[in-house]
């Protein structure tokens, strides 16, 4: 490919990033405006099928993802996840009631489940041999901006134009990917492999089982019911049989040889706990805004503003040095103790400034895993690996926010609810701690890999085949 061409294509990898990560929580901000415009009478107790479906689709499909781009090429499957995605938004614009708005939203979680990871290969055979890990750093900022930024986008479209347009949006958007993969050209020609497809299926219901966890408990089923209960043992088993299926199959979702990589043993615990730290400072920070200081929720989603902007500008200046995953989970580990004092009447500009400061650590950490991860692993498992790291930010969001859903109910039914939320960011806090000292251990880790081979990276000294700087 000519410069021209990866340049063009590197403009539709940024449309699709950004479409992935803004439609996991746009619809937040148009909740209501739905509601009343499809089911006013009983569509606000379904409501939360409309995260809930996007979020069990796409979590059910992520595991064949990367093994799908590692045998059939990334262009195919990046195709094949845009189209989907495109038609299920297309459907929710149209969208008659809201069994159909939950349904089509599903289907919008099959392709959606592909966009991030998908995408982020992609990016990563755009990148010059040794420096795809610069495309990681890129999408991981991207992930976290869109996290807070989706609200802010979806209520200012409700409000200036319609609800559908949240979703019609993407139509353009997607045509424009599409239009760029024309002068795509990669070389990850198609394989001859087995999908392990039971063991997907396995990966894929202790996931969603563990989102549902995570939805339901404590808001629509009490977290000691049986069927919250029954869940969590269900998912727990079905994890047991997951690990023991990729021991015995033929072809792993997941290989155990890739888990033997020393980047990715570490990089898949960091990322995991970094999924905690957006739980707990990011969800529970709107929580504390609407709840103790009574600030709507349009109003709340202005409030992540600063945080956005941090993690845009830490990101841009420092999120591909390799030690700024250190500094930065360091800078969320204070924020979130900071927040650990807040209260019911502390004034805005405090909080404003507390997030931004997240925001500053968010920038420098979400990038560098996917940064080591994919300069430390063979480009035939690339999309392995990088799925892998996506699914388990995904579950770490979901179990984080379970876990610290549980902690404030029960310090809020004893102390009252401000006192729930500061024991949740102390929480939250000594969690990115434990993951700034993993984070350390992965520093070193990288270092002594790449003092090991000078001028190359894991996948050119003999760890899988070399791309070509041509791809």
């Amino acid at each position: 490919m000519t410069d021209k061409q990866r340049l063009l294509a590197g403009i539709g990898v940024a449309i699709t990033l950004i479409l992935a990560v803004l439609d996991q929580n746009i619809v937040t901000t148009a909740s209501w405006p739905i509601v009343r415009d499809l089911d006013p009478a009983h569509g606000l107790e379904r409501l939360p099928w409309l995260v809930t479906a996007y979020a069990l689709a796409a979590t059910a499909v992520l595991p064949l993802y990367g093994k799908l781009c590692d045998i059939h090429g990334a262009k195919r499957v990046y195709l094949a996840a845009v189209g989907v995605f495109a038609l299920g938004s297309a459907l929710c614009g149209l969208a008659q009631d809201m069994t159909q708005l939950i349904a089509f939203r599903a289907l919008q979680g099959l392709g959606g489940g592909g966009l991030m990871s998908v995408t982020m290969v992609v990016a990563a055979h755009l990148s010059p041999p040794g420096k795809r890990g610069s495309a990681g750093a890129a999408g991981g900022l991207i992930a976290g901006v869109g996290m807070v930024a989706g609200p802010l986008v979806g209520g200012l479209f409700t409000e200036t134009l319609s609800w559908r347009w949240i979703f019609l949006i993407n139509l353009p958007l997607s045509l424009a990917v599409l239009a760029t993969c024309l002068v795509l050209r990669l070389n990850d020609g198609r394989r001859e492999h087995r999908v392990d497809y039971a063991g997907a299926a396995l990966l894929a219901a202790a996931g969603c089982l563990l989102v549902l966890v995570a939805e339901w408990g404590g808001r629509t089923h009490p977290w000691t019911s049986p069927l919250i209960l029954g869940m969590i043992a269900a998912g727990l088993a079905l994890s047991a049989a997951f690990a023991r299926r990729q021991l015995t199959a033929a072809e792993p979702i997941l290989p155990p040889d890739l888990l033997r990589n020393p980047v990715l043993r570490i990089a898949l615990p960091v990322q995991l706990l970094l999924g905690f730290g957006l739980a707990g400072g990011i969800f529970y920070m709107v929580v504390y805004l609407q709840v103790a200081q009574h600030v709507t929720p349009t109003a709340s989603s202005l409030y992540l503003l600063p945080a956005a902007i941090g993690m845009v500008a830490s990101g841009a200046l420092l999120s591909q040095r390799r030690s700024s995953l250190v500094t930065g989970l360091a800078t969320i580990t204070l924020a979130l103790t900071l927040f650990g004092f807040l209260r019911a009447d502390t004034p805005a500009w405090l909080v404003l400034a507390g997030l931004g400061l997240l925001g500053l650590g968010f920038g420098q950490a979400l990038g560098p895993v996917m940064f080591l991860v994919m300069d430390g692993v063979p480009v035939h498992q690339l999309g392995t690996a990088t799925t892998a790291v996506r699914f388990v930010q995904i579950l770490g969001t979901a179990v984080g926010s379970a876990i610290f859903g549980v902690l404030l109910n029960r310090v809020a039914a004893a102390h009252g609810f401000v006192a729930g939320v500061d024991a949740v960011f102390f929480a939250a806090g000594a969690t990115m701690l434990a993951a700034m000292l993993l984070a350390t251990r992965l520093y070193k880790v990288d270092q002594l890999r790449t003092v090991s081979a000078p001028g190359t990276t894991s996948h050119d000294s003999g760890s899988g085949p070399s791309r070509s700087p041509s791809a």
